[in-house]
Formats: C-alpha cells, sequence, structure tokens
C-alpha cells in the first residue's frame, strides 16, 4: 500500500526484551572504574536514563553499597522526596516501607514559612524515620540540601543517601554538598545536572533486587 508506514521487526515477549535491554546496556558501558559491587546499580541507572556514559561520572563512597542493602535486610524504610521516586520503586511482596511526605497537609504552610520549595518542606519532617533509613532524593536540589543541613553531629542520621536531584539550579552544588558533607553518611551521586526519579528509583530498585537474590528476607515495619 503506498504511503503506509514500515514497521521494522520488533521485540514483544517482556522476558525478551528485559533480558535484551540489559545485555545491551552491559555492551556498551564502560564499568572498569567501578567496583564490583557497585557495578549492577550502574547498569539499572544506565538503563533508566539511556546514557552509558554517566557511569563514569558517578560519585559514591566505598560504604554504600553494604550499608544500604544492610539496612534494606533489616526492614529500614526509604524515605523519597517526590511521588515520582516512589512509584518507581518496583514493588515486593513483603518489603520495605516507602514512604514520601511531600503530600502532607503542613507541607505548603511550612515551606511558606520558611521560604523553601515544598520538596525542602517535605524533607524536614522526616526526623521521625530518619535514623537507618535508606534516602532517596531524585528531583528538587533544595530537597537534598535541606536533608544535609539537618543532618547535625548527634541526630538522626540516615543509613545511606541517594542523591539524584536534577536541573541547572543548584543540581551540581547539591550533589557536591553531599559529597564533602563532613557527616560522612554514604552516599552515591552522578556529579552534573543529569539524574531525576528515575534514577534514583533505578537505584533504590538495585539493591533491592540484590537483597532479594540473596535470599534475604525483609521484614515488614
Amino acid at each position: 500500500m503506498t504511503g503506509a508506514l514500515a514497521i521494522p521487526d520488533y521485540l514483544c515477549n517482556p522476558t525478551a526484551i528485559y533480558r535484551e535491554s540489559f545485555a545491551r546496556v552491559r555492551a556498551v558501558t564502560d564499568l572498569s572504574s567501578l567496583p564490583v559491587a557497585l557495578q549492577e546499580v550502574a547498569i539499572r541507572l544506565v538503563h533508566a536514563c539511556g546514557m552509558p556514559e554517566i557511569a563514569t561520572t558517578l560519585s559514591w563512597s566505598p560504604a554504600f553499597v553494604s550499608a544500604a542493602l544492610a539496612a534494606l535486610r533489616r526492614g529500614a524504610p526509604i524515605l523519597v522526596d517526590v511521588q515520582m521516586v516512589a512509584q518507581g520503586i518496583l514493588p515486593r511482596q513483603r518489603g520495605n516501607k516507602v514512604l514520601c511526605t511531600i503530600n502532607d497537609p503542613r507541607v505548603p504552610s511550612l515551606a511558606m514559612n520558611l521560604g523553601t520549595t515544598r520538596s525542602a518542606a517535605a524533607v524536614s519532617l522526616w526526623q521521625e524515620w530518619l535514623q537507618g533509613a535508606l534516602v532517596a532524593i531524585g528531583n528538587a536540589p533544595t530537597a537534598l540540601f535541606s536533608l544535609l543541613e539537618g543532618l547535625p553531629a548527634g541526630g538522626p542520621q540516615p543509613a545511606a543517601i541517594i542523591g539524584f536531584p536534577v536541573g541547572f539550579v543548584s543540581a551540581v552544588e547539591a550533589k557536591e554538598a553531599l559529597i564533602s558533607h563532613p557527616g560522612n553518611v554514604p552516599y552515591l551521586t552522578l556529579r552534573g545536572c543529569r539524574g531525576g526519579s528515575a534514577m534514583a528509583a533505578a537505584a533504590v530498585n538495585a539493591l533491592l533486587d540484590i537483597t532479594a537474590r540473596q535470599g534475604l528476607s525483609v521484614p515488614e515495619i
């Protein structure tokens, strides 16, 4: 038929698509600079954004993977800055509770009083869950700044921080503040403007997959 759209053959089977996707990610991503423990997380991040080059701009503390996995194994909550991160974390039959306070009714007035974003104000409500939690920030740099400002010596400390705020205003600075924070909380971040909710969720999913494969049950909280 003249003018008909020529559609190439393509994979339809979900399992085949999943397997082929990760095979191609591994084929085009240089993982040589990453410790083995972090390579699976990096692969999930590349899969989430389609940019193999990000593997060379990841920054992490040596204890990040072990600290994050330990938190998940003991049933610690996963604190996220926005619902997009929460929705991207794959559900588990038994798993860690995912908590997001962005829709807490106190947030709008709190943000106005503090003169900051709703994301940052929402983070200030995390204190009762923060100790030993896994934190995943994938949206506003102000959320990451708010978290870091609220981590004084002797206060509640998360087990690990996944910091992937995205954008052209303060994202770079927020990530560098995470890297240099004197509290030495284990972290994973991506230097530069890139990031986002999908990548933050992908990092959490990679860690959850590792715990699942190791056959380590995660109790309900």
